[in-house]
């Protein structure tokens, strides 16, 4: 790995340890408002990066450009209108990371008006890149975990719209989800939705 190399992915750990940490406080805190104690019994309504972190998730948003965090545990049963509560809480990761993608935007294309060409200047051409990597690592993260596969929020997402847990084959697809969502990347289709909606999004932000 060359300096090049180690100077990006310094710039992306920021954009990482951000995007992983509030995406999964938001699940912890939506959950815990709803009055599910679990997520603060166990520590994770905060947004302490140690709270959340799962290293291979880390390394794989790092290295390969998507990853994850330490799932958030809830209880369900504490929700007062389960299907409604469970929708919210599935929903609100993803929301938090367009929440974050759009509001860094604000000050990383405000130095590319502000700064015009100067933003090659090394440092402020620094500052930019980490501004974009938080942006672009949010939207990463955002249509990642959109994608209706379990364990991904999408499929909790999906499955509350529709009542999908009613029928029998949800269980199996759930059961094989980690498999099934394991053959998504590797045969690329989770490239093929990643590359073309990220594209696009960070056109309309950047």
């Amino acid at each position: 790995m060359n300096a090049d190399m180690i100077i990006t992915k310094i710039l992306m750990l920021p954009g990482i340890m951000i995007g992983l940490s509030f995406h999964e406080f938001a699940h912890a805190w939506v959950s815990d408002r709803l009055g599910d104690p679990t997520p603060r019994r166990q520590g994770r309504v905060t947004v302490n990066p140690l709270a959340h972190i799962d290293w291979i998730g880390f390394l794989a948003l790092l290295l390969v450009g998507f990853g994850w965090g330490k799932p958030v545990q809830i209880d369900p049963g504490y929700y007062k209108h389960r299907r409604r509560d469970e929708f919210l809480v599935a929903i609100a990761g993803v929301t938090m990371n367009l929440i974050l993608a759009i509001a860094f935007s604000i000050p990383a294309k405000a130095m590319v008006k502000m700064f015009g060409s100067a933003v090659s200047s090394d440092l402020i051409y620094n500052i930019y890149l980490m501004l974009f990597y938080i942006v672009s690592i949010n939207v990463v993260l955002m249509i990642f975990n959109l994608i209706p596969c379990p364990p991904l929020d999408g499929w909790g997402i999906i499955t509350q719209l529709f009542g999908l847990d009613r029928y029998s084959w949800w269980y199996k697809v759930y059961q094989y989800g980690t498999w099934i969502l394991l053959a998504l990347i590797v045969f690329n289709v989770t490239d093929l939705i990643l590359t073309p909606l990220v594209s696009m999004i960070l056109g309309v932000l950047l």
